[in-house]
Formats: structure tokens, sequence, C-alpha cells
């Protein structure tokens, strides 16, 4: 199923801001709206391949080799994950937490998240 409007343009606006943020080495203001995109992406296998591989690209312009290595093994899940509804809600989809771990979702991306069911 594709997302709504609505959340595919909150989701693209994430990665434009981490795309900016990132251009004006803005780290962890980039990797924040990494983090956010991949909330929205769950559910949706493309996007949630897409934010993975932004963030393999991100761990690897940091010459971070735990986000790279971490990244590799998300994004062999990942389409499998949403396509059957396994991807953890809220999970932020970096390698320094559990690939399985649930985690809190901010009110406004959870807003978005109800009305695109």
């Amino acid at each position: 199923m594709a997302m709504k409007v609505k959340l595919r343009a909150a989701f693209e606006a994430e990665l434009r801001e981490a795309h900016e943020a990132e251009s004006r080495s803005e780290q962890v203001r980039a990797w924040r709206h990494l983090e956010r995109a991949h909330v929205l992406s769950q559910a949706h296998a493309g996007p949630h391949v897409r934010v993975h591989w932004r963030m393999l690209g991100f761990g690897w312009r940091r010459r971070n080799a735990a986000e790279w290595v971490g990244q590799v093994v998300r994004l062999l899940v990942a389409a499998p994950g949403s396509w059957l509804g396994r991807a953890p809600l809220g999970n932020t989809g970096g390698a320094n937490v559990g690939i399985l771990a649930p985690m809190p979702i901010p009110d406004d991306l959870r807003a978005l998240l109800d009305a695109d069911r």
C-alpha cells in the first residue's frame, strides 16, 4: 500500500531536512531527521529501504564502521519487515538501537502515522 499524501510529504520533508543539515555540517540535526524519516517509513517497504540507504551513506561519509555494518544488515530486513508488518513501531533505525526494539513515537509523527491507516 502506498503512503498517503500527507505522510509522503512529511517523509520527503524529513529527508530534505536531513540533506540540508548535513550540507551545513549539522550532523546531529541531519541524523535526527533521518531517524524521523525512518519512523514515518516503517510500514512502507520502498521508503523504508530508502531511509536505510540514506543512513548507510551517512555512516559511510562519517567513516562510522559500526553504523555502516548495522545499516547493511537493516537493508536486508527492511523490506520484508515492512511487508510482513514486523517493523518495530517507533524504532529510529540506527545501528545504536536494537533492530527489533519498539520505541516511543513523537506525537507529531504519531498523528501522521494514524492518519495513514
